[in-house]
């Protein structure tokens, strides 16, 4: 690392990627049933020579909890997000593994910060909905992000200082409806909103990656990790999924981290970063013809992006409010109170209406903010 590199909150310290490995890590995963922590605890059980899984949290999941337990001999548990909270609070670990889905995470974050602990971020909404009530908690290196495209920048950011970075650029697949016209997304059905190809991320994830709310998310969730201002983000198409994001240079030079789209490599790093572990993944076959595309966001279509940028913005509990506006849109369109359009209109027309003069940024006032947008979307979707 060059002397000159700033602290960024993700990740910049003194080790090196790649460096040797000294010590076993004790590591806390919680959603550790969900995609996230199932894939995690197949990279532990690879390593067992480093890692030790401490804790172990899930959502209701007990049965599976038990199972993981008792492979894993793990004795500190925890079912639902109160007690995932106090394990974080209670055990002794190097890392916490948050894996949590939904902004119901953000107690558990803030715990592994305020006790000291390697936070590997996989629940961008407790980041996102947090703000600055996270990262001025967070000491230099101590969240790493775990999201495909953060874990790229964050690799690709080790190239340059952060004076010397001229735009983030982050990389989306473009969903399944990659291409189609506003108007050709009229009647889309819940089971093609969930048919993405190439990742399988649970209902709300996948509907978000179809709407493109998941990139604005990604983008205020870059936003507040690599401290870089909105104007220098941007989002480029690339449905091969294969560059996870890049980091553009002010000399011109671009750096990506391009790997095939496996989940394990990203979780890996936010278990030990900066070290890397041993085949987690498949390398790329350069042996083989392969065409790699890129195309520009058409914000038409999706206009979820631009919106998010103008959440991030207007900061304080503007994030949170579109959050979970969004969260309760997507539960009424697999319910089919609304249709698949409707939802942006949805989130768009309670943020417009949430009240800057009521935006205190507390965990309380981030709580109040979401129970306001849930209880104002639900009535917009009513009528």
């Amino acid at each position: 690392m060059r002397p000159d590199t700033k602290d960024l909150i993700s990740l910049h310290g003194s080790a090196r990627i790649g460096a040797k490995i000294t010590l076993v890590r004790r590591i806390i995963i919680l959603g550790s049933t969900g995609s996230i922590g199932t894939q995690a605890l197949d990279v532990i059980r690879a390593n067992r020579d480093r890692f030790d899984v401490v804790g172990l949290g899930v959502g209701s999941n007990r049965d599976e909890l038990a199972r993981q337990a008792a492979e894993f001999g793990v004795s500190a548990t925890a079912v639902g997000h109160d007690e995932a909270e106090q394990l974080v609070r209670d055990t002794d670990a190097d890392v916490v593994l948050n894996g949590i889905t939904g902004s119901v995470g953000l107690g558990a974050t803030l715990a592994a910060l305020e006790t000291g602990k390697t936070l590997a971020l996989a629940n961008k909404e407790s980041l996102i909905v947090g703000g600055s009530l996270v990262t001025a908690l967070a000491a230099p290196g101590q969240i790493v992000p775990v999201d495909s495209e953060h874990s790229a920048i964050a690799q690709c950011l080790v190239s340059g200082t952060h004076a010397e970075v001229s735009r983030l650029v982050l990389t989306a697949s473009g969903g399944p409806f990659r291409g189609r016209t506003r108007e050709s997304l009229t009647n889309v059905t819940p089971r093609e909103a969930l048919a993405h190809p190439t990742w399988d991320m649970g209902l709300v994830v996948t509907t978000n990656s179809s709407t493109l709310v998941n990139k604005g998310l990604e983008v205020i969730e870059a936003h507040l990790l690599f401290d870089i201002p909105f104007e220098r983000i941007a989002v480029t198409v690339h449905p091969q999924s294969i560059v996870h994001s890049m980091v553009e240079f002010i000399d011109g030079s671009t750096i990506a981290q391009a790997s095939p789209p496996d989940m394990r490599l990203p979780i890996s790093l936010g278990l030990d970063w900066p070290h890397r572990v041993a085949n987690v993944g498949v390398p790329l076959d350069w042996t083989t013809a392969q065409q790699w595309t890129f195309e520009p966001l058409d914000e038409v279509a999706f206009p979820a992006v631009r919106l998010a940028k103008e959440v991030g913005v207007a900061g304080l509990t503007f994030p949170a409010v579109f959050n979970a506006a969004n969260e309760e849109a997507v539960i009424a369109f697999h319910a089919g109170t609304i249709g698949y359009l409707d939802i942006i209109e949805t989130i768009q027309r309670v943020v417009g209406e949430h009240d800057p003069q009521t935006s205190v940024l507390t965990r309380e006032g981030v709580l109040e903010a979401e129970r306001w947008a849930r209880a104002r979307a639900q009535e917009v979707i009513g009528r």
